[in-house]
């Protein structure tokens, strides 16, 4: 049965529920449009390009001009900073080798979980600028409402977090400069990425993961050499030490409480995942490329974060004291477990070519936050969600308005400067610290309800494109393992790895996401006036994309002719 065939009337929505968002499939003709402008008005770089443009400017006017290998690289390596190369290193700090690998393959299997069940929807419903726009449509527009604005304040807290990371990373070379003269010249170079729009984003997160991704095998090959006593003659690494560090200092360390306070560390690491959803819709082609995109990540959790940090517990001790500096891993670079190895192995040169990726993937990261929080944000106000002002879209497919709104946070990262500088960003980073998890929650609990009305409405699996690979049953799984690392980060926030327990000041620093969601909620609720949707309210059918069916059941019947190892070699990772 085509998906665009006709399933009958659509469910009656709540009394005063605002409709979901209409999504439609305009990429060619956006495209088009587009084609039309002259070279400089398409690539932003005349007076003209500011100009609004003049279909409608909808979520369709976004410039299309992503291509696969962009998602794909998007997916392998976008958003991999500070909080996986400098983080790693408070994380094993607090609670060993063993928590370090366990928690984050903890999250890299609720990663891996919510990430097919946003390419399944997505692939479905071409959504522009938000994964809120699925909590809106298939759990509770007041919910949406709050998820929507989760993401925006997430990125717009990361920008200034990560441009200062930059310019205390140029400071592990050279300390003559002030900080903030570093601080404004990465903030200009984040606004000329900008200034080339979805394609600026596209090259730059393609070039840093790749560059990233080069370095990590890199690492890789050199950390089998270590372990293996292969390191130059008087070095760290110059005999055999295989799992030694694994019995002493040992596995483990802080017991119970370190090992729960590692997960919100694994979670940052993991935050921008899910941008892989978010820029498909910017693609020409999504249907195509997404899928493919979406396979990518099995070989991001598992290149990325589980060998690269079993190695890591295999080379550094977990009791030493230049990790303390990781307990701010947005202060103190030297903490990074990955300069650290090149150290103590007496590498020349070898901690400087890492401080260069992660001053490169902090940089991407500041990128990736601009254009996550303004695509939101314009999603936010053209559903009448936020002032209308910011779905303002120019003609080269940017949400000006709000990605200046999302740049206008940038200065925040001066503040570092002062005495109380770190108080400040302390604070910050408690806003963004377990947003990510809520964002994460809202995609399986909507992929689960999804294929609850897709059901009760009389459709076929054999009707969805692309499916999770773990089904509903991973979406289950994926939103469990979120609710228990929300309760354990809560476990924490009361019982601080100290001993213990925490002050009222202490709790909300690690806490401080659950309650501002919270108010979201109720600020959505008070809006929009709109409550959970039942099952028989929910809407599977408007603005479902045009598939092409006949490319996708020759696909079917070719998968359906391989053995049964390389079907689920296709399934899952190809």
């Amino acid at each position: 049965m085509s998906s665009s065939e006709e399933k009958g009337p659509l469910p009656v929505t709540p009394e005063k529920e605002v409709p979901p968002p209409q999504f439609t499939h305009g990429g060619d003709a956006i495209n088009q449009h587009r084609d039309q402008e002259d070279f400089w008005t398409r690539n932003g770089l005349n007076l003209k390009s500011f100009q609004r443009r003049g279909d409608g400017a909808s979520m369709d006017s976004l410039d299309r001009t992503m291509k696969t290998r962009h998602l794909h690289m998007i997916a392998i390596g976008g958003s991999i900073g500070a909080g996986f190369f400098v983080g790693s290193g408070k994380a094993l700090a607090t609670g060993g080798p063993a928590t370090l690998l366990i928690d984050f393959s903890i999250i890299g299997i609720m990663m891996f979980n919510t990430v097919y069940a946003l390419g399944e929807l997505a692939v479905m419903f071409p959504v522009s600028g938000g994964f809120y726009t699925y909590s809106t449509r298939f759990i509770d527009p007041s919910w949406g409402f709050a998820m929507g604005w989760n993401y925006v304040m997430q990125w717009s807290i990361v920008l200034p977090l990560e441009l200062t990371v930059c310019g205390i990373t140029i400071q592990y070379w050279t300390k003559d400069v002030n900080v903030a003269v570093w601080i404004t010249v990465f903030m200009f170079a984040i606004i000329i990425v900008n200034v080339f729009g979805t394609l600026g984003y596209a090259e730059e997160e393609f070039w840093s993961s790749v560059l990233k991704l080069g370095a990590t095998v890199v690492f890789m090959i050199i950390a089998v050499v270590l372990v293996c006593g292969g390191g130059p003659e008087g070095s760290a690494y110059d005999e055999y030490s295989g799992g030694k560090l694994w019995q002493d200092p040992g596995a483990f360390a802080n017991g119970f409480r370190g090992f729960c306070s590692v997960f919100v560390t694994a979670a940052f690491s993991f935050s921008g995942t899910e941008l892989v959803g978010l820029a498909a819709a910017e693609a020409r082609n999504p249907v195509k490329s997404l899928p493919g995109a979406i396979k990518q990540v099995f070989w991001r959790i598992t290149l990325f974060y589980i060998l690269g940090l079993t190695f890591i517990g295999l080379l550094v001790r977990h009791d030493d004291d230049r990790l303390l500096g990781g307990d701010n891993p947005y202060i103190n670079v030297d903490a990074s477990p990955f300069v650290l190895v090149g150290l103590d192995a007496n590498l020349r040169g070898y901690d400087s070519f890492m401080n260069v990726i992660i001053l490169v993937s902090v940089l991407s990261i500041g990128v990736s936050s601009v254009y996550g929080g303004s695509r939101t944000l314009t999603a936010l106000s053209q559903q009448g969600y936020a002032p209308k002002i910011f779905s303002y879209i120019d003609r080269s497919g940017r949400p000006l308005i709000s990605v200046l709104f999302v740049c206008a946070f940038g200065p925040l990262a001066y503040v570092n400067l002062s005495t109380s500088g770190v108080v400040v960003f302390d604070w910050l980073l408690a806003l963004s610290g377990l947003a990510a998890l809520f964002t994460w929650g809202s995609i399986c609990l909507a992929h689960i309800r999804f294929r609850k009305a897709w059901a009760r409405q009389g459709h076929t699996l054999d009707e969805i494109p692309f499916k999770a690979a773990g089904g509903v049953y991973g979406s289950y799984l994926g939103l469990i393992l979120v609710i228990l690392v929300l309760i354990a980060q809560l476990f924490v926030a009361i019982c601080p790895v100290g001993g213990g327990f925490n002050d009222v000041e202490g709790f909300f620093k690690s806490y401080l996401a659950l309650p501002v969601v919270i108010v979201f909620w109720i600020g959505g609720f008070i809006w929009k006036r709109t409550g959970w949707l039942r099952t028989d309210q929910i809407d599977v059918d408007t603005g479902r994309r045009e598939l092409p069916w006949d490319e996708i059941n020759e696909y079917r019947e070719k998968l359906a002719q391989m053995p049964a190892w390389k079907r689920v070699l296709h399934t899952v990772f190809v």
